[in-house]
């Protein structure tokens, strides 16, 4: 039928900031934010299956080994990582097509989960990177342009917090759904019916999610580039002081973030002797994330976005580097520790992301929208290779093995590098932000002419 070719019909506008008058205060309604964000919930819900499930359930159900797993996924994430900025440059070539895009990355997801949990018995090993690969790949592609779809979302600049924490939230959601479900599942049919089960629930999910995505682009009002706008080579773009600023402090946070990610497991068995008690943690961890969203949203708006952003990082260090001091036995502090730094969590994952929607606004940016999500996408997969690449070595060069018996040494050792190396950090990007205020605060300046601009569809072909 030709009506499967026919354009998506929008209301999508390419404005520029600085030629027409600036978007009202109008509050976008909350239902708008929840059809746009949906898809935040099974994106985030597929990571722990893939990279935490998965090597287990080939390790114990197919009998592969440990080290062979190890390094597929080693390979994979290294993939996965670099392929970010082709994948935004694309987008960004692409644009007008976005949803065919999202559509092709949302069927890449989805088959790969499927595959990643029903295996071909003869050659599991193949068949687990494959899948993965198309997993990894097909998450990558929806992610970028459902960042950048809230980055050009026409609204003020108090809404773009908005737009970008309520979808964190939701993502946050599929995360501790993610940690929940497949554990109830396997408790209650063993691990091979639940990972089915776990698939015949998800496709339903990621479907559903991505269908209320296309129902917000038949209304959503866009800022997009024109179709003769010319995208800036990557060197030319990244000279730019703003952005240079930018994402050299959002690796920066990122990586101190990253620390006690890669090492929580190892802290929380050796240091607190509480492993039974993890899932506990990260829970309370992540559910002060998610309810301190409003609250970075209204910070945001009342001091503004940098300001805002401060602040979490001086929360972040006032209460997490007490979990340096704690030892065996000292649960309820610690719980205290996740909850309080669980808030600084939100401003995190909402804040970078509306600053650089701002910028993109304001500098007239469009045309490089996707390749900008990309890189921080990309920073933050670096961050986590980094953290995992030096901090494991270093405790294992100072003398700590995981799991083996802890001396006096030992447990300070591994306290200080799991909770004050990453406090140093996230001074140092304090500083760094509070130095750089200026600089990301200052009004935009460019030489793109206003008539660069166009109203047009996207279409699906």
């Amino acid at each position: 039928m030709n009506d499967a070719k026919a354009p998506i019909h929008q209301s999508a506008t390419a404005e520029r900031s600085s030629c027409e008058e600036p978007a009202g205060p109008t509050r976008i309604p909350a239902k708008a934010l929840l059809t746009y964000g949906a898809l935040a919930f099974p994106l985030s819900f597929a990571g722990l299956p893939i990279y935490l499930h998965a090597p287990d359930f080939y390790a114990v159900t197919l009998a592969q080994p440990l080290a062979s797993l190890g390094l597929v996924l080693l390979a994979l994430r290294l993939i996965d990582a670099f392929q970010d900025p082709l994948i935004g440059s694309l987008s960004d070539r692409f644009h007008a097509h976005r949803p065919a895009v999202l559509l092709a990355g949302t069927v890449m997801l989805g088959g790969g989960f499927w595959m990643l949990f029903h295996p071909i018995a003869s050659a599991p090993l193949t068949w687990f990177a494959v899948s993965v690969l198309i997993c990894t790949t097909g998450f990558s592609v929806v992610t970028i342009n459902l960042q950048t779809l809230g980055g050009l979302w026409k609204t003020s600049p108090v809404e773009r917090t908005r737009v970008t924490g309520g979808r964190e939230a939701l993502g946050l959601l599929g995360l501790l759904a993610a940690a929940i479900m497949p554990t109830l599942l396997t408790q209650w049919t063993g691990q091979t019916l639940a990972f089915h089960y776990l698939t015949l629930a998800y496709l339903p999910l990621l479907a559903g999610a991505f269908f209320l995505l296309m129902v917000w682009l038949k209304s959503a009002k866009l800022s997009l580039p024109s179709a003769t706008s010319a995208p800036e080579s990557w060197r030319t773009l990244l000279k730019d002081r703003w952005r240079t600023t930018f994402f050299s402090l959002v690796l920066l946070s990122t990586f101190a973030s990253a620390i006690p990610a890669v090492l929580v497991l190892f802290f929380v068995r050796d240091r607190l002797g509480a492993e039974a008690f993890t899932g506990l943690f990260l829970l309370i961890y992540f559910l002060a994330g998610t309810v301190s969203m409003p609250l970075w949203i209204r910070l945001a708006a009342r001091f503004g976005k940098v300001r805002a952003w401060q602040l979490s990082l001086g929360l972040a260090v006032v209460t997490f580097i007490w979990a340096a001091l704690l030892g065996r036995g000292d649960l309820a502090a610690y719980t205290v520790v996740c909850g309080l730094s669980g808030l600084a969590l939100g401003a995190d994952l909402a804040l970078p992301p509306a600053l650089l929607a701002d910028h993109i606004d304001a500098d007239r940016r469009q045309a490089e929208a996707s390749r900008l999500f990309s890189l921080m996408a990309l920073l933050s997969k670096a961050s986590l290779a980094a953290a995992t690449g030096l901090a494991l070595p270093i405790l294992g060069l100072l003398g700590y093995t995981p799991g083996s018996e802890m001396t006096p040494r030992l447990d300070w050792v591994l306290s200080l590098t799991y909770a004050a190396l990453p406090c140093l950090l996230k001074i140092a990007a304090l500083i760094g932000l509070l130095m750089a205020e200026n600089t990301l605060t200052l009004p935009f300046r460019t030489d793109r002419s206003c008539t660069d601009s166009q109203t047009g569809p996207l279409r699906w072909g």
